[in-house]
């Protein structure tokens, strides 16, 4: 069993990107010498994903013509906002675009190779609305940590501050369709704030760790991280 349709949040305007790329939304920066998306993209594909829903903004007429030049043939349908919605408004957008029961959510920006059989696993046995792939860190103050009981029962996310050890969210969901879509959001809305922190002691919710190989392009520290390890990775 697995999952088929996933939504790319690949709206975001890169800005603390500009010193190592020009002017380019954040998901098509150049990686091992292809835009990070096609490594995001592709990764999934191998993962069985067939159907995709960009979440698109800035300048999302140029991830359009790559996507139609470079995906063609694969099933990738795009969800525009015409203003800034939010993570968590372009996620309720683009998922009115969805068919699937269940869906996967991941970032534009970050390559997290789950193991998504897994995932859905531990979400239908535990009938989660919105499980979410957990990352082990250490050393680091770029993310908040999640924290979770012994039946994987997401209890509370903590604010950035320095860990030197901890779960991280990894920015890859899944997320019952449904159950999301019948709740009342405002059309703007922050998907950690306002729905995972929010509703964490509502709704069930919970955590996969997953070792899987991680990595944000977000800092031009990581950005420069990412362009060698892919290449040493995919032997490109």
């Amino acid at each position: 069993m697995h999952i088929n349709q996933c939504i790319i949040l690949a709206g975001g305007l890169g800005t603390r990107l500009r010193s190592a790329v020009a002017d380019l939304p954040k998901c098509m920066a150049p990686v091992a010498d292809k835009p990070f998306l096609y490594w995001v993209i592709t990764y999934l594909q191998q993962q069985k994903v067939t159907s995709f829903v960009l979440s698109l903004g800035y300048m999302h007429e140029v991830i359009e013509a790559y996507i139609k030049k470079d995906f063609p043939d694969v099933d990738i349908i795009f969800s525009v906002e015409n203003e800034p919605l939010g993570t968590g408004g372009a996620i309720h957008l683009a998922m009115q675009l969805c068919k699937e029961e269940n869906v996967f959510v991941v970032n534009g920006d970050t390559l997290f190779e789950t193991n998504n059989e897994n995932l859905l696993a531990q979400h239908l046995a535990k009938e989660s609305k919105c499980t979410l792939a957990l990352k082990p860190m250490s050393n680091f103050d770029r993310y908040g940590v999640v924290k979770t009981d012994s039946n994987k029962n997401i209890i509370s996310f903590e604010e950035k501050r320095y860990q030197q050890t901890g779960l991280i969210n990894g920015g890859v969901y899944l997320i019952n369709r449904h159950s999301f879509l019948q709740e009342k959001f405002p059309q703007k809305f922050s998907f950690e704030k306002d729905y995972l922190e929010k509703y964490v002691s509502e709704i069930i919710m919970i955590g996969v760790q997953d070792e899987g190989y991680f990595i944000d392009i977000g800092i031009p520290e990581d950005f420069a991280k990412a362009n060698k390890e892919i290449k040493l990775k995919y032997d490109v």
